[in-house]
């Protein structure tokens, strides 16, 4: 677990601490013909010996080397067909940790995978979808009378209600896996204090109701979701 650990350490530092905005933006631009490619890798693998101070390890850093090269420089050439650019920089550091990890227990990666797949709580994982999209889907089915008699006269971000609702939930969750319900309280103070601009400048009767009723709503069902995980 150790080398896994100290592996991704240089992976964070080599890809972020290390790794300037101009140098990005000069790959993006120049591609392969870019110095700080070669100088980002080189960091990236030196980072990695240094971090890991044996070289009885040069193969996995030799490995880092040559596919932290070509994963980066896929992702450059492929970056602009996507529209969202999120999406690539994910599937980026995917490949990357999958790299580290096969380097960490290569000698045992079969039967460490299925140990760790054997160790995963899947009532969690289950209670973590649950409150996530689906309960966003069920709650929009839920409000969609009432929310189309509101006049909305004041911009938003796009999708930022259901986002703050899933993160709200989880957090809830979160609370009571940890048996700590007064940090509900506490999250409920918070959006109400966020919120109370919101409505005051809004003066509207209908506006304040289906927050309220959103805002329960979606409490509640984190909360059932909660009871019903500690119970299993």
């Amino acid at each position: 677990m150790i080398l896994f650990t100290k592996l991704f350490l240089a992976h964070l530092i080599g890809d972020f601490l290390l790794q300037p905005n101009s140098w990005v933006l000069h790959k993006e631009d120049k591609k392969a013909a870019s110095k700080y490619l070669y100088l980002h890798v080189l960091l990236h693998a030196a980072t990695t010996m240094l971090l890991l101070w044996d070289f009885h390890y040069w193969k996995i850093g030799l490995i880092i080397l040559v596919s932290h090269y070509l994963i980066d420089l896929t992702k450059l050439y492929i970056n602009p067909l996507f529209e969202n650019k999120s999406i690539p920089f994910f599937i980026d550091q995917f490949l990357h940790i999958a790299v580290l990890y096969c380097c960490a227990y290569f000698n045992d990666l079969w039967s460490h995978t299925l140990e760790l797949f054997a160790l995963l709580d899947w009532n969690l994982i289950t209670a973590v979808v649950f409150v996530s999209f689906p309960t966003a889907i069920i709650m929009s089915k839920l409000l969609e009378k009432m929310s189309s008699q509101l006049e909305m006269d004041h911009k938003s971000l796009p999708n930022a209600g259901k986002y703050i609702g899933i993160i709200e939930r989880l957090f809830v969750l979160l609370f009571i896996i940890l048996d700590h319900w007064e940090a509900i309280g506490l999250l409920i103070t918070a959006k109400s204090v966020f919120r109370f601009n919101d409505l005051k400048e809004s003066n509207s009767r209908k506006l304040t109701e289906y927050i309220l009723i959103g805002t329960l709503i979606s409490f509640g069902i984190a909360i059932v979701a909660g009871i019903i995980y500690t119970s299993l």
